[in-house]
């Protein structure tokens, strides 16, 4: 048994440790993501990015990290950035790894509901990351559908607008709350956990800054 830590950088971007290895997924590039900056001289042992959009591929600015290097099992689910099979933002890959026997899903910006295939291989993750924020992805109630039929048991809530972070056509996160009315919002940057006893509930996490 080991610990698996996901620390939070804000938007759609986390670091997963388990084991002494450890991924950052979706970093953003600096001035993409309004109230937001990535902490200089991040270090993991890879990074993997959901698609091309600067707000979610800035591996360059991971401190050490080779691209899609070993250090996770991984794979991969292709689905479309938006609701009309990616004719309007492209394509965007959901990510699933196993951090020992914990099963973690980042749903990257997942533009629509899945398809019955796609549900078979979300049913059963551990922990799943998903957006709520809406109009460049899936919105709140669309995110509680998913995690209704999925039943991850511990869901993180990301690519929302709080405060002065985050873009502002995007839905403010007292407004996810209304799809979300157990929702935990944390004061912390980061949550741990043995990678057999995950906690189940809903919660978000402050942005390391």
């Amino acid at each position: 048994m080991a610990e698996v830590r996901i620390e939070s950088f804000g938007h759609s971007c986390f670091r997963i440790t388990y084991n002494g290895k450890s991924a950052v997924l979706d970093p953003y590039e600096n001035d993409s993501v309004p109230g937001l900056k990535l902490p200089e001289n991040i270090e993991a042992d890879c990074v993997y990015c959901s698609h091309g959009h600067g707000d979610h591929n800035a591996a360059h600015l991971i401190r050490t990290a080779v691209p899609e290097t070993d250090g996770f099992a991984m794979t991969f689910i292709t689905v479309p950035h938006d609701d009309a099979g990616g004719a309007l933002r492209g394509m965007n890959r959901i990510t699933f790894m196993h951090a020992g026997n914990c099963r973690i899903v980042h749903m990257g910006d997942i533009g629509r509901l899945p398809t019955d295939e796609e549900y078979q291989k979300l049913c059963g993750v551990d922990v799943m990351l998903i957006p709520v924020g809406g109009h460049y992805t899936i919105d709140a109630a669309q995110a509680a559908e998913i995690i209704s039929k999925a039943k991850p048991k511990l869901s993180i809530l990301m690519h929302f607008r709080k405060g002065n972070r985050g873009y502002g056509v995007i839905a403010d996160i007292n407004d996810v709350k209304k799809a979300f009315p157990s929702l935990k919002e944390f004061d912390e940057t980061s949550v741990c956990f043995d990678e057999n006893e995950v906690p189940e509930e809903i919660i978000t996490l402050e942005p390391v800054q």
